[in-house]
């Protein structure tokens, strides 16, 4: 398996000035997956509860996704509830129920841990770090982490961030992390922890990417019709990854290539609810629109 995942999958119901959407598969692996089975075969590991039955694994299926670290335990599969307005930059949690993702201890099966690509998702940053020490051959692993470990188990995730080569958050993230409000000098302090790449995802105002050599900036894409913002940075982690799996290519050059499908991923996201974009997306479709990104920020000197 050149890619795994490690995160969690969930039911959503999720509600938007563009409407609803009830118990629809989705989740932090679930979102990565999908973007990054364009690029590179996936394997994830999960945990689902009895009530997720094989219509709900057939989003899985008939891609190259491998479902087998995706545990059944007995109870409830985790779900998530919230709603966005306005700008639609932020979501308001309504309600939260663990349920068998309270007790997840990662089970990685034996066939995943020569992965050389590795994306721990937004769980415990202990677990992160049990997971990476697991992995031992992998050219690069990396992780997403958000405000709530970052207020509450800050040791272990600087454990965590010490033993990863790149990092995924947001700028409000980067500033919580490191108590800096200037955003230079905070990727400065993150780096030093240990990750070489440091990627900055600002919503609809783009990504920026940080590494050894320089950084480099990608413009949001201009989506006329933005319904749902659920897992756009998980998809953009998965294009991310799955673009550097699928050509095992990592100079300056191709990370910010990377940098560029994993913002072409997300901006199909949005485009409709949970994972249904992704689901009928096309290859076509994306090398359209990459193409379009390049335009979006091309000048001659």
């Amino acid at each position: 398996m050149s890619l795994v995942v490690v995160g969690s999958v969930a039911f959503d119901t999720i509600r938007t000035p563009a409407g609803e959407a009830r118990e629809t598969v989705g989740g932090s692996a679930a979102h990565f997956a999908l973007a990054a089975s364009w690029f590179a075969p996936v394997g994830i590991v999960a945990v689902v509860g009895e009530d997720f039955g094989a219509e709900h694994m057939n989003v899985f299926h008939g891609r190259r996704i491998d479902t087998e670290g995706i545990e059944r335990a007995q109870g409830r599969t985790f779900r998530w509830q919230g709603e966005y307005a306005g700008d639609m930059n932020a979501a308001r949690t309504l309600d939260t129920q663990l349920n068998v993702f309270e007790h997840f201890r990662p089970k990685i099966p034996p066939s995943y841990r020569d992965s050389p690509y590795v994306f721990l998702g937004n769980i415990q940053p202990s677990l992160q770090l049990e997971v990476r020490r697991q992995m031992r051959s992998s050219r690069l692993v990396a992780l997403d982490t958000m405000n709530f470990w970052i207020e509450r188990t800050p040791k272990e995730l600087a454990q965590a961030l010490g033993e990863v080569d790149g990092v995924f958050l947001n700028d409000d993230e980067a500033r919580q992390l490191t108590g800096t409000h200037n955003l230079a000098k905070a990727v400065r302090s993150i780096r030093a922890l240990g990750p070489r790449i440091v990627v900055i995802k600002r919503g609809e105002h783009g990504v920026i990417l940080y590494t050894d050599n320089s950084m480099f900036t990608a413009p949001g894409y201009p989506v006329e019709d933005v319904r749902d913002p659920t897992g756009a940075g998980d998809s953009f982690a998965g294009g991310f990854m799955g673009h550097l799996a699928s050509s095992g290519d990592l100079s300056e050059a191709n990370l910010r290539r990377a940098t560029v499908f994993g913002s072409v991923i997300a901006s199909f996201t949005v485009e409709d609810f949970g994972l249904r974009r992704g689901l009928r997306l096309t290859h076509e479709e994306i090398s359209a629109r990459f193409r379009e990104f390049k335009q979006l920020s091309h000048f001659d000197i």
